[in-house]
């Protein structure tokens, strides 16, 4: 899944992403370019209804969003499965039995999901009038934090990081932007997370690599290849196939 953190209330609810009317799906990465005809069961769709019938065929959407969401929703395991329940349209009464509790316990349960998303949606309301604020001050793009990446497998205070910081970090720990040579490599999580994303940058996405070409990508930028290829792979810049044959951009 796309990392959350990275997509929009719109986009969430859809499970797609648009982009100069290319949709991506949200939940497994596929693409349907603009302009292309998509053939499903007998017929022809355009790329935008095409789209939309593949990511209402996503079962598993409640599912990837409350894994995915991990520490931005707060959730108990028992909630999330509570959820999943509502979800599936079950009665409070069959939750009840399911779970062994009373239906009034479902009942308050759902009054609590309830008046959280009201909660989520003033805040939501509020933090985006706030934000237009902040984008009308000088020297907002040094201000601005860095985005997690999507493959970003824990979001927490590694990623609080300004432009201006990164940029820093940069100029510190390599001795050549252009090509990429890496003095260094920090052990402060902060400074690994700016490290990695600039390194990331030399790989493009949607290309398959072969672990030679991933080897001889990094070789040119720091002697201990092996390393940097394994954090790349653990803070989810890169992935892999099980045999290791195969990489790719996240």
């Amino acid at each position: 899944m796309i990392h959350p953190e990275n997509l929009t209330i719109k986009e969430l609810e859809t499970g797609l992403r648009e982009e100069n009317g290319t949709f991506t799906c949200v939940y497994c990465g596929k693409v349907f370019e603009a302009g292309e005809v998509f053939p499903a069961q007998g017929r022809f769709f355009t790329a935008e209804r095409a789209a939309r019938e593949h990511a209402a065929g996503h079962t598993d959407a409640l599912e990837q969003i409350l894994s995915a969401g991990g520490k931005a929703l707060s959730l108990t395991d028992n909630q999330k499965t509570l959820m999943l329940m509502f979800a599936e349209g079950k009665t409070d009464a069959e939750i009840a039995q399911t779970l062994g509790v009373t239906p009034s316990t479902v009942r308050h349960q759902r009054f609590v999901f309830r008046e959280r998303a009201k909660g989520a949606q003033l805040f939501l309301a509020a933090w985006t009038l706030a934000e237009q604020g902040m984008k009308n001050r000088k020297n907002t793009t040094e201000e601005e934090l860095i985005k997690p990446h999507e493959g970003a497998k824990m979001v927490d205070e590694r990623y609080e990081i300004t432009e201006e910081e990164s940029r820093k970090i940069l100029e510190n720990v390599f001795s050549s932007l252009e090509p990429l040579k890496l003095k260094v490599f920090s052990k402060k999580e902060k400074k690994k997370i700016v490290i990695l994303r600039k390194v990331a940058e030399q790989f493009e996405s949607g290309k398959q690599y072969s672990e030679p070409e991933v080897n001889a990508i990094l070789k040119e930028i720091w002697e201990d290849f092996a390393t940097m290829r394994r954090y790349l792979i653990e803070y989810g810049y890169l992935d892999r196939t099980k045999d290791g044959k195969t990489y790719w951009k996240r």
